[in-house]
Order: structure tokens, then C-alpha cells, then sequence
């Protein structure tokens, strides 16, 4: 008996039946994901194919549909704008949105869409990080900024908008380990510090390099 239309039956090592579907879209073979059911394949393959002729918006996506809201980005960002990324990016004029959930989102220079289209950013707590060569580094890494950094005394979003990682919108306050930068009677004070069981000022200078 024919399968569902977009619908490929497989079989895990242990014998257990699953059943995967996909989309093509302008000659383009597109993974839709794995499921347990031929029904539920079928359906993120209507949807799917709904959204590449339609014009649903990623606002439009609800927690239980079958299709991942990551290929739910992918595919809207392939109706729009012809390019197929496999991470949940959509491409804007001069930026790009890289989507955490439909409710979390951040925005990035186009300079950086070769390195995020295939590196997947990860969310835990406060702290985004990507897996590099097996180890997990902090996106704040490519700005120069340390994991130590304290937004606000360490770097600041220009703009006030922490999820805008364009790098006109990071400005670095301090460069280096120890140094916090202030601002006195209208000029900038560089205070070193260091901790050892708890944090003692080594004294304060007039420059980042006198401070280090």
C-alpha cells in the first residue's frame, strides 16, 4: 500500500518502524524530520507545503504542530528570500534574525551568516554559545569580549537592545582581566583589581595600559 504523499517509511537497528518526510521546493530536497507515525509525517508535509506557497509569517507558528519551529524559519526565509539555511535564520536587507523560539530572537550582521548558518546557537540561562570543534563557546567570544564580562561594567549594547549583536551595537568598556573602567569629574579612572578571596584594589590609573 502507497505511503502518504512526502512520507518515506524506515527502520531503526532495532527493528522499530518510524516513518521521515520531506519537501522539494524550486529542484531543493528538504528534510522535514522524523516521526512516529505516517500521519503525522503527512501532515508536517501539507504544512510544509502550505507555508511555501502561502504566506503565513513566523508570528503565525503554535507550539503543536508536527513541523519543528526551526524548519517552520527555514521554510518561510526559503519562500521570501530563495536561500535555503538550515538553521532557523531570516534573512532581513542588511542583518539577519536567528531564532531561539518564536518569542526569542537576536540580530546579527550579515558578515556573520556564513558562521551562524552552520553553527546552532544554544540557550542556556542567560549565556548563548554555539559547539565548536566539540567545545562550547560563547557567541560573545567573536566580539573580543571574555566569559568573565559583565554586561554593562565589561561591554554595553549601544542601543540598549541586548538581543542586537550587530557589531556597531557592542561596544567593549573594558579590554582587560582586572580593569574596571569609571568615570570621574568628566574623566575616564581605570581601577585595578584582583581577587583573592575576595577583591582587593591595586590602585587606580588614567589608562587601560597603566591599569594592566
Amino acid at each position: 500500500m502507497p505511503l502518504l504523499p512526502g512520507v518515506y517509511k524506515a527502520v531503526k537497528k532495532n527493528g522499530e518502524v518510524y516513518y521521515r518526510s520531506s519537501v522539494t521546493f524550486k529542484s531543493k530536497h528538504i528534510s522535514l524530520g522524523s516521526f512516529p507515525t505516517e500521519s503525522q509525517a503527512n501532515q508536517a508535509y501539507l504544512i510544509a507545503s502550505k507555508i511555501l506557497k502561502g504566506n503565513e509569517s513566523i508570528e503565525d507558528y503554535e507550539d503543536f504542530l508536527p513541523l519543528s519551529f526551526d524548519k517552520w524559519v527555514v521554510l518561510i526565509n526559503l519562500r521570501d528570500n530563495g536561500i535555503y539555511i538550515k538553521n532557523p535564520i531570516y534573512l532581513k536587507e542588511h542583518y539577519f534574525i536567528y531564532y531561539i523560539n518564536k518569542k526569542i530572537f537576536f540580530k546579527f550582521d550579515t558578515d556573520d551568516l556564513f558562521y551562524y548558518a552552520n553553527h546552532k546557537i544554544m540557550k542556556r540561562g542567560n549565556h548563548l554559545f554555539v559547539s565548536d570543534y566539540g567545545m562550547q563557546v560563547n557567541i560573545l567570544s567573536r566580539y573580543g569580549i571574555k566569559n568573565y564580562a559583565v554586561a554593562g561594567r565589561d561591554y554595553r549594547f549601544v542601543n540598549g537592545d541586548h538581543t542586537d549583536f550587530r557589531y556597531e551595537n557592542i561596544e567593549i568598556i573594558n579590554h582587560y582581566h582586572g580593569v574596571i573602567k569609571s568615570v570621574k569629574k568628566g574623566k575616564p579612572v581605570y581601577t585595578a583589581k584582583i581577587h583573592i578571596k575576595g577583591d582587593y584594589i591595586i590602585g587606580r590609573y588614567s589608562t587601560e595600559i597603566e591599569a594592566t
